[in-house]
């Protein structure tokens, strides 16, 4: 109150209201303690005051405003039971303590005159400590009166005592000096007032223990050793479903308050489901509770960020599975979301029973659960391993809800459902599947019929079935179920994406399906179905405007893509499904990976939350530094041949920017050593490509490091180190040819095949490519198999001087826009004149009908 903090008051006065119906027993026998009417009547007063002050509520902070407002509402409401007590005590509150003190004494019944001066001496301590310092709303002469008074009452005391003592004391010192027995007697009294102080203390522990009633739980380290259970009915009352339903809604109806105990609720609706199976009550009613046992654990947490506790997923879990195991155990029963509360029937079996209730959601948010738990647990850790194992649990329950919705639900569950089922498998290599294709060649998978969904089952009267029908069913499941688990990834994703594809109305659905199948496809290197259905699906035209989670998947899909047209030896498509996301510099971020540090500024608190929640988890990770090695060394098979082809060429664009800034971070190191980092290891690579030294390149880019660290990554690793060495080979050949050709007459192809290491065939097809593109200026000779050069290529100095006739003509260009904007025309020179004028535009030379492009002979 002193230091005008409301919002602190408003705390302590619910503190002070707790305490205060804990001791209702005692206070009901003894009567309201005036210190608790002083409480009540200063704090009334204290809040009239802050209110009237108009300017102090406008400099107070939004909490103590909002408490303030609060509190006030609270303590009138409250101060209207002891109105009479409160008015009495204003009246005169002085006497009244008084009162209180004098009949407290007699009750106590002290005779002795200096323990009453020293219980006196106690009280009017106890009353300073207990009164405010500073009364509110008092007129400034009230104080000054009072302290007048109570000098003069204390100058006449002293003078009579002073009279008293002056004939017992024939010295000042010794007035002052204590005696041994008065001493004595002090600590006599000390002790008995803390005696008298702890069997209060008892007393009032034991009146509260009798008021609360029942035992108390012994505990050991705050863990209690006997657990009763709570009592839902009171003795010899005849459990039905009505009754039942009755407890039920009364606890679902404290679901959400402020107070309520979660844990406490879970354990009640878990006793009323035992109940109900005790008393033999029915499947539908056990259905309902269980439905609404798991809604109680997914509210647990009431902050969407947390995650579930180990205990609560695996309770979790296996409720799902028991109610799983009771719709197949009672198909008889309709179970659906659009069923009303007041249409529900839980107890007639005239009728067809009806739950209120949807599975696919349960199941839907136990998978949300299962992704926020992976993203929060060290992925280093012991822990997540073991929370790992639960996804096979997870998927079992996904596909037991498949056949389930295949004979009951509608296609759009069956889409939903059929999104987990692919959600879980996507990104999953299937080695079984990889092996059998080593062994034998496979045949085309080829689509069977689609799966179409059972008809809707409207709910009517039910006939019991015929136990032989009911065997033939269990052998169809079962014969199904075999055929499921036989059915490799490939015909699986196959089979539901093609689903999806047909039934479902909504398009995110089918663009998750269609980016999930992609991504298998791209992950078992079948390229080219993988980039037929992307083009197909045009996703890449209006992916920008699909949430973040289905942007994010498609980032990790085209990236997928890029790794798997690597592995096929398809170098440029590698680099160009890779470009946006490396050449971004947040591929972490992108994929949705991690948050980036410079970035954790741009964005506040709840953005960063918002951002954790969408993040992969670790098992789903795309192993970064793989990443950006394909792409550094595809665009180092791309850029080296490109820089050695266009060496004097002043347009010379670049192909790759990130690949450009790792060679100036190279060139700028003032000591080369051996390399190290895999970028590195990609730099000192492409270097030795540049003098076409290819077996230096292969070194640097196929060793042990670079083998531990990314090759070694790739399922069929050998057939990638094969394939880069093919590479290295024919783009060190092709630079070596951009470089040198400038000093050879001609050149035998067996020469060249001996020192690249290359068949006489693939040399003869890489010249002749050359020459037809016209970037090498040759021509075969078929009987010697040499390659004779066209010595058409300028000079170095020829080149310059290109270079610097290209910089004046862009010079004297810009001068006549200049000079021709100011006199309103512009031409000039460079007008298109008549019978075969010149004429500049676009970056080429024309004359009549004769095209160059500059640089290029």
């Amino acid at each position: 109150m002193k230091i005008r903090d409301v919002s602190r008051c408003l705390e302590e006065f619910e503190l002070l209201g707790r305490a205060w119906a804990k001791a209702k027993g005692v206070v009901d026998r003894e009567g309201v303690p005036r210190f608790y009417l002083r409480i009540l009547a200063d704090l009334e007063d204290y809040l009239n005051e802050l209110w009237e002050d108009k300017e102090g509520k406008k400099k107070m902070n939004k909490n103590n405003a909002k408490a303030l407002s609060s509190l006030r509402q609270k303590l009138r409401k409250y101060n209207r039971d002891y109105e009479g007590q409160i008015a009495a005590y204003r009246q005169n509150p002085e006497q009244s303590d008084e009162d209180e003190e004098k009949s407290r004494r007699d009750s106590e019944g002290s005779g002795s005159s200096s323990g009453a001066e020293d219980d006196a001496g106690n009280f009017l301590k106890r009353r300073e400590r207990d009164e405010p310092r500073s009364r509110y709303k008092e007129s400034e002469s009230e104080p000054e009166s009072e302290s007048d008074e109570d000098w003069g009452d204390s100058a006449s005391e002293s003078d009579s005592e002073s009279d008293e003592d002056d004939g017992k004391f024939t010295s000042l010192a010794s007035k002052f000096l204590k005696k041994d027995e008065e001493r004595r007697g002090a600590e006599r009294r000390r002790e008995e007032k803390a005696k008298k102080k702890l069997e209060r203390k008892s007393r009032r522990e034991e009146e509260e223990e009798e008021e609360e009633g029942g035992e108390w739980e012994k505990v050991k380290g705050g863990v209690p050793l006997i657990k009763e259970k709570p009592k839902m009915f009171a003795k010899g009352t005849e459990i039905t479903v009505g009754l039942v339903m009755k407890k039920l809604n009364e606890i679902l109806q404290a679901r959400g308050k402020k107070g309520t105990d979660r844990a406490a609720q879970i354990e009640l609706l878990q006793h009323l489901v035992a109940v109900a199976h005790e008393h033999q009550l029915g499947v539908p009613l056990e259905l309902k509770i269980k439905f609404n046992i798991v809604a109680s654990l997914y509210d647990y947490n009431p902050n969407l960020a947390a995650y579930m506790k180990a205990e609560l997923w695996q309770r979790c879990l296996g409720c799902i599975e028991e109610l799983l195991e009771l719709l197949f155990a009672h198909p008889e029963i309709f179970v659906g979301e659009n069923v009303l509360e007041e249409s529900e029937n839980l107890s007639n079996p005239e009728q067809p029973f009806r739950v209120r209730g949807c599975v696919l959601t349960l199941v839907e948010r136990m998978d949300e659960e299962f992704t926020k738990i992976m993203q929060n647990t060290d992925p280093h850790s012991q822990e997540y391993v073991e929370h790992l194992k639960d996804e096979a649990r997870v998927c079992g329950i996904i596909g037991r809800l498949q056949r389930y919705l295949q004979a009951k639900g509608s296609p759009e569950e069956l889409c939903r459902v059929y999104l987990l089922r692919v959600l879980h498998t996507y990104y999953k290599f299937d080695y079984a599947a990889a092996r059998r294709r080593q062994v034998r060649p496979r045949p085309q998978v080829s689509p069977g019929p689609q799966v179409s969904p059972g008809p809707q089952v409207s709910p009517g009267p039910q006939v019991s079935p015929d136990p032989q029908e009911k065997e033939k069913e269990d052998e169809e499941k079962e014969k199904q179920e075999e055929e499921e688990e036989e059915e490799d990834s490939e015909a699986l994703m196959e089979r539901l994406c093609r689903f999806v594809y047909a039934k479902d109305r909504t398009d995110r659905i089918r663009t998750c399906a269609i980016l999930c199948h992609i991504y298998h496809h791209a992950l078992h290197s079948r390229w080219y179905r993988a980039r037929d259905l992307m083009l197909m699906s045009h996703l890449q035209d209006n992916i920008q405007h699909a949430d973040p989670p289905v942007q994010i998947l498609y980032n990790r899909t085209m990236v997928q893509l890029g790794i798997c047209a690597f592995r096929q030896g398809l170098i440029k498509d590698a680099h160009n499904a890779l470009l946006d996301i490396q050449s971004s510099g947040r591929a972490k971020e992108l994929l949705g990976q991690g948050l980036l540090l410079r970035s954790l500024q741009e964005r506040n608190a709840e953005q960063e939350k918002v951002e954790k929640r969408r993040q992969v988890p670790f098992h789903m990770h795309v192993n970064l530094e793989l990443l950006e090695c394909v792409y550094l060394v595809a665009a180092m098979l791309l850029e080296i041949p490109y820089m050695a082809a266009h060496e004097f060429d002043a347009r010379r664009r670049m192909i790759s920017k990130q690949f450009h800034h790792q060679l100036r971070v190279g060139e700028r190191q003032p000591l080369l050593g051996p390399p190290e980092s895999m970028r590195e290891h990609v730099v000192a690579a492409s270097k030795a490509m540049k003098t076409g030294d290819w077996r230096r390149c292969h070194r640097f880019v196929v060793n042990e490091k670079m083998n531990g660290k990314v090759w070694d990554l790739f399922p069929e690793a050998d057939q990638v180190r094969a394939m880069l060495v093919r590479k290295i080979q024919e783009e060190s050949l092709r630079t070596y040819l951009f470089t040198y050709s400038s000093v050879y007459d001609s050149i035998s192809m067996e020469t060249l095949a001996a020192m690249f290491e290359l068949d006489l065939p693939t040399v003869h097809g890489i010249i002749s490519k050359m020459i037809i593109n016209e970037e090498l200026m040759a021509s075969l000779d078929q009987p010697t198999a040499t390659v004779m050069m066209h010595r058409t290529e300028p000079t170095a100095t020829q080149n310059l001087a290109l270079q610097l006739a290209e910089k004046l003509g862009n010079l004297v260009e810009n001068n006549e826009r200049v000079l021709d904007q100011r006199q309103g025309a512009y031409g000039g020179y460079f007008r298109d004149q008549k019978d075969g004028g010149y004429r500049k535009g676009d970056g080429y030379l024309r004359r009549g009908g004769f095209r160059q492009e500059r640089g290029n002979y």
